[in-house]
Order: structure tokens, then sequence, then C-alpha cells
């Protein structure tokens, strides 16, 4: 029989004896009179680490599991930080939630906390995706926000994500001051739980439609929208927030033939038709490209639950509805917003656009040759809302976007938003089509001008305390012994961000890598490719990020140089050995 390691055991009976509810009480004494080695441990040993975004756990009684008392704990950090960052000033925060299970029950509970601690707080009635949170901090003069979501997680998990007063999430120093604060809390007898009502504020319909008003103004292609009105789209909000705003924007932009997947229309934490409500999984789409080819559609748009995220699927040459990746749909976007801009003469030399270093270098290519200034930024949309702050009043933020189905356009928030995106993606698919162009053709076409560049990502499960050491163990042996050749092909540049070095291998010369630390790796070969790792922030995964690229001598050649790109990705991922 398994021994559960003491320490573990006598943090759990600490939940036992302490001021705790009778039913979190009765799920503890249950694993320890059954011996569940394992969920004991992955549930006590260590605290949900409130990390640079929030929290984000599977749900369950324990210090390192999402529940009342980890989600008060968190907030009473967060009160404390306002309080002392802002201390003659009225505070004021914003609070919504998704669909997920306790989602809206942990989100009265952050509510209580704060309004106990005399902040204000803005409450959403009823759920909403996460950019109007991020819209509404801006919008009302908060000096926080938080989001009860775990985005795209499987059903087990739910999450917190908190927000700073520029309606992006914090970044250096201030989300290590939060996080210091929150390790701080020592005792759930420090957390106030008694809602004060006089701090609480309902905010309902009226931000919605103000907020949609907004994202259409930032239209740039309205005129091809109405010769395009009755465009074919199918959407899924996958059971999640996407539902409430998503369908009102198309609308708003002059859609008029969007068709909602019904068995994925209603919110529900449970996410009966999809084992993961992620927009990046093929499973999560199939209902929604089997109403699309049911219905010749033109275009499949699908949202996470919190509806910071999109994927979508379009024909390709053979009438056959394909997923592009999070890489083609960003790329697709910037060059759209780009050729877009240029042909109405709004380019003036002071616009820019933004990717992260893992996300594909075509982005790079596209804002050269329209002569647009481009950033790079680490992985994590925090990161791109960060410098949109920084550049407000001095450059025109115009887009940007990161590989994992994330994007913005516009200004108005500080976070992915799947919702403008959806609604760009059409406009964007209508301006083809006026064209005479499919979406998949427009694709062709971009790799035919700036080269074809084609990503893969493969993500690597490890759960729990073991897993957790064994991504530790994995990255330590890329750092420590980085690969000589990848996909047949030298490497000649390593970029180590934990360490902030660059080193050319042949020179055996270094750089300083002027960015944040951060636990990525980079590899890159002699022929192009750029193969990136990283642990994920949000979930028990290792990820690799695999990008190759070639010349496209023409359309008709499509086929036979993306088999020979994806022959090389192939190669790459057998010399890593994952």
């Amino acid at each position: 029989m398994q021994e559960l390691d003491p320490s573990i055991l006598a943090k759990a009976n600490a939940w036992l004896e302490g001021n705790y509810d009778a039913d979190t009480k009765a799920e503890i004494k249950r694993l320890i009179d059954t011996n569940a080695v394992t969920e004991l441990t992955d549930s006590f040993y260590r605290n949900l680490e409130f990390g640079t975004g929030g929290l984000r756990g599977i749900m369950g009684p324990g210090s390192n599991r999402v529940n009342k008392y980890t989600i008060g704990s968190a907030t009473q950090g967060l009160a404390n930080f306002l309080k002392k960052t802002y201390p003659n000033e009225k505070v004021s925060v914003a609070i919504a939630h998704d669909s997920r299970n306790n989602s809206d029950v942990l989100a009265n509970i952050t509510a209580d906390v704060f309004s106990a601690n005399g902040i204000h707080v803005y409450f959403f009635s009823a759920l909403r995706p996460t950019p109007e949170l991020s819209y509404a901090v801006r919008k009302l003069g908060c000096k926080s926000g938080v989001m009860l979501t775990a985005s795209h997680n499987p059903k087990e998990y739910n999450g917190y994500k908190a927000y700073g007063d520029d309606g992006g999430q914090f970044v250096s120093p201030y989300d290590t001051a939060v996080m210091d604060e929150v390790a701080a809390i020592s005792s759930i007898d420090e957390v106030k739980f008694d809602r004060i009502a006089a701090n609480f504020e309902l905010l309902g319909e009226d931000i919605d439609h103000e907020y949609i008003e907004k994202i259409t103004a930032l239209s740039v292609s309205p005129d091809a929208i109405r010769r395009q009105k009755d465009l074919s789209i199918v959407f899924s909000p996958i059971h999640g927030t996407g539902i409430t705003l998503v369908p009102p924007a198309l609308k708003s932009f002059g859609f008029e033939n969007v068709t909602v997947v019904e068995e994925q229309a209603t919110p529900d934490g449970n996410f009966p038709t999809v084992v993961y409500p992620n927009p990046e999984e093929k499973d999560a789409l199939s209902l929604a490209i089997k109403k699309a080819t049911e219905i010749d559609a033109d275009l499949v748009l699908a949202t996470d639950p919190d509806a910071d995220r999109v994927g979508i699927a379009v024909k390709n040459t053979d009438n056959e509805f394909v997923l592009l990746n999070g890489n083609q749909t960003g790329c697709l976007l910037i060059n759209y917003l780009l050729t877009a801009w240029e042909e109405k003469g709004k380019l003036t030399g002071k616009e820019y656009i933004v990717k992260t270093i893992v996300t594909s270098n075509l982005i790079e290519a596209i804002a050269k040759a329209k002569n647009v200034t481009y950033y790079n930024t680490l992985t994590g949309f925090k990161y791109i809302g960060e410098l949109m702050t920084k550049l407000e009043g001095k450059q025109t933020f115009i887009g940007g976007g990161e590989e994992s189905y994330g994007y913005l356009i516009g200004e108005l928030v500080r976070d992915k938003d799947a919702v403008v995106s959806a609604a760009f993606i059409a406009e964007m698919t209508a301006f083809y089509k006026d064209k005479g162009s499919s979406l998949f053709e427009a694709m062709i076409d971009m790799y035919v001008e700036y080269g074809f560049y084609k990503e893969k990502l493969i993500s690597i499960t490890k759960k729990g305390k073991s897993g957790a050491e064994e991504i530790k163990a994995m990255m330590e042996t890329f750092r420590t012994n980085p690969p000589a050749t990848l996909g047949g092909s030298s490497v000649v540049t390593v970029k180590d961000y934990e360490r902030q070095i660059e080193t050319d291998i042949a020179s055996k010369t270094s750089l300083v890598i002027e960015l944040p630390k951060s636990d990525v790796l980079q590899f890159i070969t002699e022929d192009g490719s750029i193969i990136s790792a990283r642990p994920s922030g949000t979930e028990p995964k290792i990820k690799f990020y695999c990008s190759v690229n070639g010349k496209l001598a023409s359309k008709e050649a499509y086929k036979t140089t993306e088999s020979a790109l994806d022959a090389k990705i192939d190669g790459i991922i057998k010399d890593l050995g994952v």
C-alpha cells in the first residue's frame, strides 16, 4: 500500500481542524480514510500558486485546489495590495465570470471579500466574456478586475484572472507585489468573507451595447460587408460565454446569415458535447463543421468558454472544411488588416502590430513588407497589453496575437478578444470573397508573396507533483544539453530566456536578451527553422513549438510544398525525442 508523506497528512489535518466548512472537511476525511494518496498529495503538496496572471487549477478541497478558501485568500491578498497601492483613493474593481461550474459562486465570493475590505465592486449580473471584463476595467476607471474562468481547460478546472488598472493582466513589478501579498495570507481567518452590500453594484446590458458599438466602429471594410452581407457563417460558443456577444457583434457588423450550433449554444460548465472546450481541438469544432457542411457555409467560428480565443474552419481548394491553426489565422488577420488599411490610405508610419516569440515569423515578414513597425513579446497576452499601454497615444495599435488562437484588433481592451476577432475574421472573409477569393485561397496567395511558413505545436501533459518535476527535468536537460541538429539542419543559435542569453554556437559569443526572464528555450537552425520549448503557465504541460519555412513557387505547388514542410517538422520532432 502506498504511504502518504507525513507533511501532506499534517497539512490535511490542519484543514480538518481549521475554520473550514463541513463539506470540505468531510471530503478531506474521505480521502484520508480511503488512503487516496495521489489525490491527497496533489491537493496539499503546495499552496495553489498565484502566478503572474492569477490562479488556475482543479476544483476541490485542499491548498492546491480551486475552492472558496484559495479564491478567498487570493482576493484578500489582492485587496491588501490595492489598499496599500492606492491608500488615499476610492478603489473599485470589476468582476465577471464564465459558464464553468461554480464560476458564479466563486465570483460572488470574490465580490464578498473585496466589498468586506471597503472596495467598491462592479459585478456583471450574468456571465460575460473575458474581453468585456477588460473593457469594463478601463471604462469604469477601476484599479483592478477579476475574471472567474479557467479559459479552455477541461471541466474539472476553474481559475481567477487578475487585471490591473489598464485592463491588462498584472505585469512587473505589480505582479510580484500582488503575489507577495497573496503569499502573506497565512490563515483563512485573515480573509474577510462578509459582504458589505453598500459596496456592491450590478452591471447590466448597457455596457454590452457600448462595447459592441465601439468594436463595430473599428470595421475597415464595411462596403465589402454590405455586398457580402449574406456570407454564411456557422458559430459555436462551445457552451460558453461567446453566445452573449459574438452573434450580436456579427449582426452589428452587418452579417445577416449567422447560424448558431444549437447543441452547443446553451452555457454549460459540463461541456456535454466535447471533452475539451478548446477551439484548438478538432473535436470541439466537429458539430460546427457538420452544420457548415449541411448548409454549405463560408466560415466556421468557435470560441472557448470565456470567449478570449477563437478557432476557425474554412473550405480548402477541394471544397472540404479544414481547420486553420492559430498561426495561420493570426497571419491572415494581420495581412488583411495591413492590406485594408493600406488600401484605405490609413497607414501613416505610426502604426504597429505585435506578436509573441513563439508565434509565426510570417507576421514579421508581412509587417516589413508593408513598412509597419512590429514588436515581439514574451508568451502571454499580458505582455502585448503592457506594450499597448506603454505606446498608447504615441503609436497606433492595429492588431496583434499569439499562436494559441488569441488575437486583438483595436485598443479597447488589453487582452485577447474572441468577440472582436470573430467579427474581423468574418469581415476578412467578406473582403476576400468580394474580390472573388476564398479565405483559403487568400492564405495560399499570402504564402506565395511572403514565404510558406508552417508551424506545429506538440503538447505533452504531465499531471500532479510528479508531472511538474518531470517537466522541470526536461527543461533542464534541454538547457544543459541543447540539440546539435534538428530536422537535418545544424542548430546555430540558442536563446535562453530564463538566463536572458542568446548564444551563437559557431563563434561561442553571447548577446543579452532584452526581455523579462521566462522559462523558454529557442533553438534556431541554419535553414531558418525555429523550435521553442516552454512549460505551460496554465496547464500541466510542456509545449514544443516547431516553425519551418520555405519558398512557395506558385499556388499550384501548395500541396507538394506543404508535404515537404510537414516532413521537415516530423524530422525535428523525432530529433527532439518527444
